[in-house]
């Protein structure tokens, strides 16, 4: 993945550094976590290797911090669980620095008044 040349003259090497590929695939489901998606697609998303991602992938379903259904992934969830691993309080960091953080009121806006048709209002 490549920088801006600004980034790159005035970032330090720490945030040069950037996220491990665990890191970016978890941030990348989390701020994607209404979908689930094939590991392929995840890799080219992310401009990263195929077998890097698979393997990241298994590492953090082995942590329950991704679902795995055919072929196909998801980011769990079990927000306590992604609380507490430290590798997603540092992604959402960064995807807060880069990209701003949620506004919550702006999502209420935007919600939908009544429950989406597919729910049953007899269960």
């Amino acid at each position: 993945m490549s920088i801006d040349r600004e980034t790159f003259e005035n970032a330090s090497e720490d945030e040069l550094a950037g996220l491990s590929v665990p890191e970016r695939v978890l941030g990348f489901l989390a701020s994607h976590d209404g979908h689930a998606f094939e590991a392929s697609e995840i890799a080219a998303r992310l401009e990263l290797d195929d077998g890097a991602v698979s393997t990241a992938l298994t590492r953090l379903k082995d942590r329950d911090l991704v679902e795995h259904k055919a072929t196909y992934w998801a980011v769990t969830d079990d927000e306590q669980r992604l609380a507490a691993y430290d590798g997603y309080e540092r992604a959402t960091s960064l995807f807060n620095e880069q990209l701003g953080e949620e506004n919550a009121d702006a999502w209420r806006e935007q919600s939908p008044e009544g429950a989406h048709p597919s729910v049953d209002d007899e269960q």
